[in-house]
C-alpha cells in the first residue's frame, strides 16, 4: 500500500475518482439517510481499490452496467480514519455503493424543530472539514483526491435544499432515481421533492456541502444571495451585514484573478454551526455569529471568499501542510478588507490574530509540532489539533516575504501562484520550490526552512503597528496597573476594538477589576460573541461567579469551537477548581445534544484531559 494521506486509507498505486454521482433519500425521523453513490475512476483498474467510510452500512457494491455484485470487505473503525471499505475490481471503470449514514454520522447534525430559529420544522447540514465526508458518502476521502458530482436529493416538499453545487431543479420524484438501496414506493412517496445539483468542477471531498430545512433567502448582489432560515427579521439582518459582498469579490478579482466560481452564495445556519465559516464553493456556511451589526462580521465573508482562489482552487495535498489553504487566505482576506474597510480595521484584524498566535504557543507549550506550518500528523486526529497557527504563521510567513520583495511584486508573485497551480492539490515543498523559482536568491534573505519546518515563532516575525493597535495595547497595559480606559476613550469603539483589548489583559487579574469593568461597560452582556467570551473567559479565570448564568448561558445557545474552547477550558484548567469541573460538566451533559459531533469531541476530549 502506498498511502498518501495520513488520515485516509487513500492508495497513491489506485486510479482515482474523477466523478460521483449520488441519491440522496433523507430520513428525519431515523436521523439517517439511504443513499447510492455511482464512483467512476480515471480508468478501468483490476485488483483492490481503496475507499474511506465511517459509520456507514454499506449495503452492497454492484458493477452499475451488468449489477453483478462486487466482492468488498469492511474493516472494523480506526479511531481515526474510520473503516476501510476494500473494493476487489475486475477492469471496472466504476462501481455502485448503496449504503445509509448513521444518526451518529461526524459530519451530520440533524437538528429537531425546538432546536431551530422557527421552531416548526427539522434541519440538518454537513460539516466534512477535515475528514468527515467518508461518513456522507463513500469515498477517497483527502484532498489530493479532486471530485466532480451530481446529487439528487429527496426531502419533504415543505423543505428545501442548497448545496455547493449549481442548482439544476426542484422536481417530482422518478422512478428508479433510487437505485437499490430505496424503492420506488418510497422515493416516489406522496409529499417528497427531489432537488437536483450538479458540481462540474473538480473540488476536494471536504468541501461537498449541503443542507436541508425551512429556507428562505435575499438578494444582496448580481452574484450573491443570502439564505437562512425562512426568519424575516434573520434575513433581513444578514442581508445588511453582508451588503457588500459584491465589493468584496470585485477587489479579490483585481488582487487574485477572475472569481472561478459563477456564484457566491451565503447560507446563515443555526448557532449550532462549529465554525465561523466555511468555504463551500458556491454557497459559503456561516455562523450567525457573525450578523453583528456594524458589517464587521462581512470580515468572516472576506475569509471564505479568499478561499475561492487559496484552498478551493489550490488546495493543501493533506492536513499537514494546512497552512497552504489557511495562511494564504488569511494574507487574502487582510488585503480585501484593507481595500474596502480600510487600514486600521486590517491592523486589527492583524493584531487579534498575532495575540492569538501567541497564545496558541501557550497552548502547545508541551508538544510542539503543531507550531510548525509543515508537521506530522500521522496518528493525529486534525480537529484535535485545530489552531490558529496555520492560519496567522502563515499569513506572517506571507507577509515576510512581501515585506522583503515589496507588494507590487508580491502581487505578480501571486497571480503567476494561482495560475500555475489552480484546480490542483499541493505540499509545501511545491510551493517553496515555486518561490525559489520565481524570486531567485529568496532562501538567502528568509530562512525558509525555519518558516515551514521550525518550531515556535520565528524572529523576524511582526506585530502590527498602527496607531489604532499602539493605543489599545497600550491602554490594556495600563489596565495591568489599575487603571480602567476612560468612556471618552472608548466612546467609538466597535467590536474588534474590546477585542483586541480584552485578548491584551493578562490572564490573571483581580476579579474586583474584572466586576469593575463589567459594570461600566456590560461586556458580559454584548451582542457581540467576540467580545462577551473574551471577558467570560477572563470573568471564568478571575473566580467572578456573577458571572456564570451569562458563561452557562453562552454554552447552551452557541456551538462555535471558537467560543466553546476557551471558555470550557478556562472551567476545568488547572488544581483546586473542582467547583469549576462540576458545573461544565453539568452544563456540556446539557448542551451537548445541541452541539455539532465535531464540537462534540473537542468539548470531550478538553473534558477529559482536566477530569
Amino acid at each position: 500500500m502506498a498511502p498518501l494521506d495520513p488520515h485516509s486509507f487513500t492508495d497513491s498505486t489506485h486510479p482515482f475518482t474523477t466523478h460521483v454521482s449520488l441519491s440522496l433519500y433523507f430520513d428525519f425521523a431515523s436521523s439517517t439517510i439511504h443513499a447510492s453513490a455511482l464512483l467512476s475512476f480515471h480508468n478501468p483498474h483490476t485488483g483492490p481499490i481503496s475507499i474511506d467510510s465511517r459509520s456507514l452500512t454499506i449495503v452492497s457494491v454492484t458493477d452499475p452496467i451488468t449489477l453483478a455484485p462486487v466482492p468488498f470487505s469492511l474493516s472494523p473503525p480506526d479511531p481515526i480514519k474510520g473503516c476501510h471499505l476494500t473494493v476487489s475490481l475486475s477492469n471496472n471503470s466504476s462501481i455502485l455503493i448503496s449504503y445509509s449514514t448513521s444518526p451518529q454520522s461526524s459530519a451530520l447534525q440533524w437538528l429537531t424543530p425546538p432546536q431551530t430559529f422557527n421552531k416548526t420544522h427539522p434541519f440538518v447540514y454537513t460539516q466534512c472539514q477535515s475528514i468527515h465526508a467518508r461518513s456522507v458518502f463513500p469515498c477517497q476521502d483527502t484532498p489530493a483526491v479532486r471530485i466532480k458530482y451530481a446529487a439528487r436529493i429527496n426531502v419533504p416538499h415543505h423543505l428545501s435544499a442548497v448545496m455547493a453545487a449549481r442548482h439544476v431543479e426542484r422536481r417530482q420524484p422518478y422512478p428508479g432515481e433510487g437505485w437499490a438501496e430505496v424503492s420506488d414506493s418510497v422515493w416516489c412517496a406522496e409529499g417528497r421533492v427531489v432537488e437536483e445539483f450538479v458540481m462540474e468542477q473538480a473540488v476536494p471531498p471536504y468541501l461537498f456541502a449541503f443542507a436541508v430545512g425551512e429556507l428562505g433567502h435575499r438578494e444582496v448582489g448580481p452574484r450573491t444571495r443570502v439564505y437562512a432560515e425562512a426568519v424575516p427579521s434573520l434575513l433581513d439582518a444578514a442581508a445588511r451585514e453582508f451588503a457588500g459582498t459584491e465589493e468584496m469579490i470585485r477587489q479579490g478579482e483585481r488582487l487574485f484573478g477572475d472569481y472561478e466560481w459563477e456564484r457566491f452564495d451565503l447560507l446563515v445556519l443555526p448557532p449550532s454551526f462549529p465554525y465561523g465559516g466555511m468555504e463551500n464553493p458556491r454557497m459559503v456556511f456561516l455562523t450567525p455569529t457573525v450578523i453583528k451589526g456594524d458589517a464587521s462580521g462581512a470580515q468572516v465573508v472576506a475569509h471564505e471568499l479568499a478561499h475561492s482562489w487559496t484552498g478551493n482552487l489550490i488546495t493543501n495535498k493533506n492536513n499537514e501542510h494546512f497552512w497552504l489553504n489557511e495562511g494564504f487566505t488569511t494574507y487574502a482576506e487582510r488585503r480585501i478588507v484593507e481595500v474596502v474597510q480600510g487600514e486600521d480595521r486590517a491592523a486589527l484584524n492583524i493584531g487579534i490574530g498575532w495575540r492569538g498566535l501567541n497564545e496558541e504557543m501557550e497552548r502547545f507549550k508541551d508538544n510542539m509540532e503543531p507550531t510548525k506550518l509543515k508537521n506530522n500528523q500521522e496518528g493525529i486526529d486534525p480537529d484535535s489539533v485545530y489552531s490558529q497557527v496555520p492560519y496567522e504563521k502563515g499569513f506572517q510567513f506571507l507577509w515576510r516575504v512581501e515585506r522583503q520583495i515589496g507588494r507590487p511584486a508580491f502581487d505578480e508573485f501571486l497571480k503567476k501562484y494561482i495560475a500555475t497551480f489552480k484546480f490542483q492539490s499541493i505540499d509545501t515543498d511545491m510551493f517553496i520550490n515555486f518561490l525559489k523559482a520565481n524570486i531567485p536568491g529568496i532562501e538567502k534573505e528568509i530562512d525558509l526552512e525555519m518558516w515551514t519546518e521550525g518550531t515556535g515563532i520565528p524572529p523576524d516575525a511582526y506585530e502590527p503597528v498602527s496607531s489604532i493597535y499602539t493605543n489599545i495595547v497600550s491602554l490594556a497595559n495600563e489596565f495591568k496597573l489599575g487603571r480602567m480606559p476612560r468612556e471618552d476613550e472608548v466612546a467609538d469603539w466597535e467590536g474588534q476594538q474590546w477585542e483586541l483589548y480584552l485578548e491584551n489583559l493578562p490572564k490573571s487579574v483581580d476579579a474586583s477589576q474584572i466586576l469593575a469593568l463589567n459594570e461600566r461597560y456590560r461586556l458580559s452582556e454584548s451582542k457581540d460573541y467576540e467580545v462577551k467570551v473574551a471577558f467570560l473567559q477572563l470573568a471564568i479565570l478571575a473566580g467572578c461567579k456573577d458571572n456564570y448564568n451569562e458563561v452557562e448561558k453562552t454554552l447552551k445557545e452557541v456551538g462555535r469551537m471558537k467560543y466553546l474552547r476557551p471558555l470550557y477550558t478556562a472551567l476545568v484548567q488547572g488544581t483546586g477548581k473542582d467547583e469549576q469541573k462540576i458545573f461544565a460538566k453539568r452544563v456540556f451533559a446539557e448542551a451537548r445534544e445541541s452541539y455539532h459531533p465535531i464540537a462534540q469531541g473537542v468539548v470531550e476530549s478538553i473534558l477529559s484531559k482536566h477530569l
